[in-house]
């Protein structure tokens, strides 16, 4: 089953936590705090695996857990990494954050993605030690892991897209220039999946071309197979747009090329500005009127046109040839910009809510959402600290550390940062 979309929750490791332990050996009076930190937790992370073509794994398992760290142990004994967990995608895949729609990675490249990193371990108690404070009986907890839902989106990989109506020859064409081997039927949707074909030039020389299941008027309304497949012609550098210029089903052919450009521009205004060049296909059933009505319509537009009998191949090499030459010309294959997920996202899910704990003066507050924005803060930027701040703020923390008894000078721990409290 081709399946191009899928939403998932993913989860990295909770950091261990520290250990409160004394040292104890004979002999040794008063040995002091031991304890060893936690351990990281393992980050979730993306990988390319080009054997994959569709998300049909994300089917059936929506929920993915790295496992937590170590806790630490006596004797200064640091606990363990969790191993990070590998989502293996197919080349092509954008991932998005599910809340804000951001682009989170575009995983067209062999480079990993650690979409949610894992937990810091917790301190253990030898890091509290002070000359006023020799033996701390508390240490801290992990830090939790990031947490997203995430939707994926098969994009594939294409450098030119096969547009046309259903059943106007783009699998025969797709078949004779490459080694794709699509099935083939005289009827609509024949071919309900994107299916890729490699063209051969030469040496080192190739591209990469898709056949994109038949786009009908209407599809904008939910009609034929709609706007399903077109996501996969959007990073394509040009369309080859295929015309059953003989209307053997009865269509004329011009009003044909109006619809199917009609409905990109509905889709995606930037797509239809894409390249094209037009193939006029099924001429052995064409007369010379409708070829030469066909041809000076195409051409009066200002696009470069071939004519075409795709099952016996001819001219079938001079449309690659053109092809070729056009693509040699344009941009690379595109690719889409990682976005920085906006801190209001991440601020919204403080209704998971906080706890403050109090442990020999240190006032240690907890929060999975607030260790997101504490990630996502530049100690050294003024405005960022600002925010920062008011998220204690507007969440009800500072409230809380003055219900509890906090003062001027008092330390407060948030997982990694720590500070003395000024009113």
């Amino acid at each position: 089953m081709f399946v191009d979309k899928a939403k998932i929750l993913i989860k990295a490791g909770n950091g261990g936590d520290g250990a409160v332990a004394f040292h104890r050996e004979k002999y040794v009076a008063a040995g002091g705090p031991d304890g060893g930190d936690g351990g990281r937790g393992g980050n979730i992370v993306f990988l390319v695996d080009d054997s994959l073509s569709t998300l049909s794994d994300f089917k059936h398992k929506r929920k993915y857990k790295a496992q937590n760290g170590e806790n630490g142990r006596g004797s200064r004994c640091n606990g363990k990494k969790a191993p990070d967990l590998v989502i293996k995608v197919p080349r092509g895949t954008v991932i998005r954050e599910a809340v804000s729609g951001v682009i989170m990675v575009d995983m067209s490249s062999d480079e990993p993605f650690i979409a949610a990193k894992g937990g810091k371990g917790g301190w253990g108690n030898s890091h509290f030690a002070t000359s006023t404070r020799q033996t701390p009986k508390f240490a801290k907890s992990g830090a939790p892991g990031e947490e997203w839902e995430v939707t994926l989106e098969l994009k594939l990989i294409a450098d030119v897209g096969l547009l046309g109506f259903p059943n106007v020859g783009k699998s025969s064409f797709l078949s004779v220039v490459s080694e794709a081997k699509p099935i083939i039927g005289n009827y609509h949707f024949t071919t309900v999946t994107p299916v890729l074909g490699v063209v051969t030039m030469g040496p080192e020389n190739s591209f990469v071309m898709a056949d994109i299941p038949g786009l009908i008027e209407g599809a904008a309304d939910g009609d034929g197979l709609g706007h399903e497949f077109l996501r996969h012609v959007e990073r394509c550098r040009m369309l080859v747009h295929i015309v059953d210029v003989a209307g053997s089903e009865g269509r004329d052919p011009i009003d044909d090329f109006e619809k199917i450009n009609g409905e990109l521009v509905k889709f995606n205004p930037e797509l239809a500005k894409c390249p094209q060049i037009v193939a006029g296909n099924k001429i052995d059933l064409a007369d010379d009127g409708q070829l030469e009505r066909f041809r000076e319509y195409i051409e009066g537009k200002g696009y470069e046109y071939y004519e075409i009998c795709a099952p016996i191949k001819h001219n079938t090499k001079q449309l690659i040839n053109a092809v070729a030459k056009k693509l040699a010309s344009l941009p690379p294959v595109k690719k889409y910009e990682a976005q920085e997920i906006p801190l209001e996202v991440i601020q919204q899910k403080k209704n998971d809510g906080f706890k403050v704990i109090v442990e020999d003066g240190v006032y240690i507050v907890e929060a999975q959402w607030l260790n997101k924005i504490l990630l996502k803060t530049d100690p050294d930027d003024y405005e960022s600290l600002q925010y920062f701040q008011n998220v204690l703020q507007t969440s009800g923390i500072i409230d809380e550390l003055i219900k509890q008894g906090i003062h001027e000078g008092d330390t407060v721990s948030i997982y990694d940062l720590e500070f003395d409290y000024i009113p």
